[in-house]
Parts: C-alpha cells; structure tokens; sequence
C-alpha cells in the first residue's frame, strides 16, 4: 500500500491500476468505479502523464494541487492533463469508494478527431477550485458515459476500437463543455464581479508605469489578479463577452492608441514604447489588423476630417 510521501508518477494506465488494485482491460485506457478497488492509497501524490476526470458521487476527500487545498464533495468533476501532479488526502479510507474516473492515455487518441482537438477542452488546465459541480441528470449523463467506455473495453480489441474509444471519450469531453457553460450562466453574478475587476484592472495597469517596465499584459496577469487560473479566466471571458481576454486587451490598447494619435503629436514610435511594445512595428501591425490602416493613416485621415 503506497502512504505517506509516496509519489505515483502515472505514465502508464497498469500503474494507476496495480496502485489500486484494479483490473487492466485495456493498454491505454481505464475506466472504474473505486468501490472495486481492493487497495486505498489514503495519502499520495500523483505526477500524471496521462489524462484523468473523476467524479466524486458521495463522501469527500481532499485535493491539494500547487499549494491549495479543495474540497472535493459530492457531485464534482475534476480533470487532470499530462504534466499536473495532485497530492490526495483521504481521511476516511473509504471517502474514495464513490469515485468514478477514467483514465487515457495520449497515444490512445493521436491520429483521430479528439487528438486533433484535445487542446480545445481547456478545463483539463482549469485549478481544482474551478472544478466541475453536476446536478443529479448531469451526474446521470457523466456516469451513463463512462458506462458506455466501460462496455466497449469488453469486446476484443479489433481496428474498430481505437476510433469507438476515442469517439465515445470525445462525447463525454463534450458533455463536461456543455455542463461547464450551465456552470457558466448559474454563476452570473460571480462572473459580473470578475470582468469588473479585470476591466478595473486593466484600466490600472495602462494608466501606471507598468507598460514601460513589463510591456504588454498577458491573460496570466489579469487572470492572477482575480485568482483563477489562465484557462478558466479567458473561457469566463469569451462566454461573458464574445471576446477572447487577449482581444479584450488588444482593444484596450487600440482605444488608448487612437487617443493619444489624435491628442498630440507624438511619435508613433514613442506612442507604441508606452503602450507596452518592445518594437514600434508590432504596434502597427496590431493597430492595422485592428483598423485596417496603419497609425499614420488613421493620424492623417482623422486630421484631415
């Protein structure tokens, strides 16, 4: 039994089976229920090389991801992407056994439709406190799914398989999309809050020195600055919005340009310089993308208006 410190680096699906005693149907692919563990590892850190969601049905336990800790009650799905390492605490060995999850190898999807789009299901990035929280006909749908997974894994493995698998993981991906939208809209008020923020933020941070001394603003920045990770961040913003975080702030800075072109008569050098660009051509090139003229353009045609 893995205690204590113990570290699981999970590059394999056998390994996370033989550390729970679970059965191996598949090379790159598991889907159980941990009621049917036969081994509970109540304190372990795990270094995913695989991908992984879990919903929990019942009891709860706790997650440790960086150095906070969640959480994880009844009827939450969290996920986890190669690369991440989650430390689980149980306090009660059997707070586990209600867990349902599945587990996927990369090489089990490269070469078909999820493989090519597996970066668009940007909650595997989201911090544990951004998980997923299923009503009762969400869990239904998630555990119906899995249950599909699980009845494929009983057929030999033939050419049909690869594609069965990776299309019936691809629904479920979905299916957590879909759910994380409804989460989305039920947590309105909390989103209100947020864009004030970033746009309060994003105010802040072009009326101060910060351009000059750290240039442009990244998602990351603002995203920190409402303590959500990068990911759930600008997936906040473009359903709120319409907009990705990037464009939001690329607009900001267009707004800003256009003033200060028809203020005075700066440099479109010396505009772009305090504006956060390291190279004056990166200011135009943004600013034609955005208008479809360059900053001289826009400076001559607004004058001769």
């Amino acid at each position: 039994m893995m205690e204590g410190n113990d570290i699981l680096i999970l590059n394999t699906i056998d390994e996370y089976n033989k550390a729970y005693g679970l059965p191996t149907r598949h090379p790159l692919l598991s889907v159980f229920n941990l009621r049917d563990a036969k081994v509970i590892c109540n304190h372990i850190t795990v270094n995913y090389g695989v991908y992984a969601l879990f919903l929990k049905n019942d009891a709860s336990c706790s997650l440790k991801y960086g150095r906070e800790y969640y959480d994880y009650q009844e009827g939450t799905v969290v996920s986890f992407a190669p690369g991440q390492v989650v430390r689980v605490d149980l306090e009660d060995p059997d707070a586990s056994r209600g867990v349902y999850g599945i587990l996927f190898h990369p090489d089990l999807i490269h070469g078909t439709s999820l493989g090519e789009h597996i970066g668009s299901y940007t909650f595997f990035q989201y911090s544990e406190k951004e998980a997923l929280h299923l009503s009762e006909g969400e869990r239904k749908i998630f555990v119906d799914t899995l249950e599909r997974i699980s009845k494929e894994l009983e057929y030999p493995v033939d050419k049909h398989s690869r594609q069965l698998l990776s299309s019936s993981i691809e629904l479920l991906l979905e299916y957590c999309l879909r759910f994380y939208d409804r989460q989305f809209i039920t947590r309105g008020k909390v989103n209100d809050g947020v864009l004030e923020t970033f746009e309060k933020a994003l105010g802040e941070y072009f009326e101060s020195d910060s351009p000059l001394t750290l240039g442009i603003p990244s998602v990351s920045y603002f995203a920190s600055k409402v303590f959500l990770s990068p990911g759930y961040f600008g997936d906040l913003v473009k359903k709120e919005t319409g907009k990705t975080a990037q464009e939001y702030i690329q607009d900001k800075i267009i707004s800003l340009s256009k003033h200060r072109l028809l203020r005075d008569n700066e440099s479109i050098s010396a505009i772009a310089y305090d504006l956060g660009f390291q190279y004056p051509q990166h200011f135009t090139r943004l600013f034609k993308s955005k208008t479809g003229m360059s900053p001289q353009k826009f400076r001559q045609l607004s004058t001769d208006n």
